[in-house]
């Protein structure tokens, strides 16, 4: 199946079945994420992966009361970095070089730059560049779940506040972004299953010079 098949077939999932995803295709769509493209390579994010059922019910209660938290297999939350901090790049830079078997001094001048542009800025500000980053990882998780046949539902709808609570975030200097319900459609009981996916036509959606 291309992608663009794998597109047509998903959708935002409302209703989930309960049914478990193979632990073999959540690897594969954790590690899509993983791969995913960051400014500077840097991941300022992280992925928390939830299957505790008593967690999920808790966080429900925090979703608008949503039931695809429940009734998903895994929930997955990304989470951005809540600043960039000197000791955050150096480490990023240091499993860089040490893995690519380069000198420290290879990629000096480089972090040198990005530190004096990261650490002069506001943390807010900061956050939001990093919430970016784990968008796009986002976006590949979702695409590689199509592909795989699991349904995923992009959440935004959900109090971002608790959520950092609830998960402990905030200690590891992280804050919510946004969350992907994983599982498989309930065909009989959810309502957008079988209607016809609507986006904008090619003519309005693309702006060609």
């Amino acid at each position: 199946m291309s992608l663009i098949e794998a597109l047509n077939w998903r959708y935002a999932t409302k209703k989930m079945n309960g049914q478990a995803v193979p632990q073999e295709k959540v690897d594969q769509i954790l590690e899509a994420a993983r791969l995913a493209p960051s400014s500077s390579g840097l991941q300022p994010f992280k992925v928390i992966v939830i299957t505790d059922p008593a967690l999920k019910q808790t966080l429900r209660a925090h979703s608008f009361d949503q039931s695809q938290i429940v009734d998903a297999s895994h929930v997955l939350v990304f989470a951005a970095w809540d600043n960039y901090t000197e000791e955050r790049i150096d480490h990023a830079f240091n499993l860089m070089n040490s893995e690519r078997g380069l000198p420290a001094e290879a990629t000096a001048d480089y972090v040198a730059r990005l530190k004096s542009m990261y650490l002069s800025r506001e943390a807010q500000v900061n956050f939001e560049h990093a919430a970016r980053q784990a968008y796009i990882s986002f976006g590949t998780a979702i695409a590689e779940a199509a592909l795989l046949k699991v349904d995923a539902t992009p959440m935004e709808g959900f109090d971002n506040a608790k959520y950092d609570e609830i998960l402990k975030l905030n200690e590891q200097g992280l804050k919510s972004v946004t969350v992907l319900p994983l599982g498989y459609r309930d065909t009989e009981n959810d309502w957008l299953v079988g209607l016809k996916k609507v986006r904008q036509p090619k003519s309005s959606f693309l702006i060609e010079k």
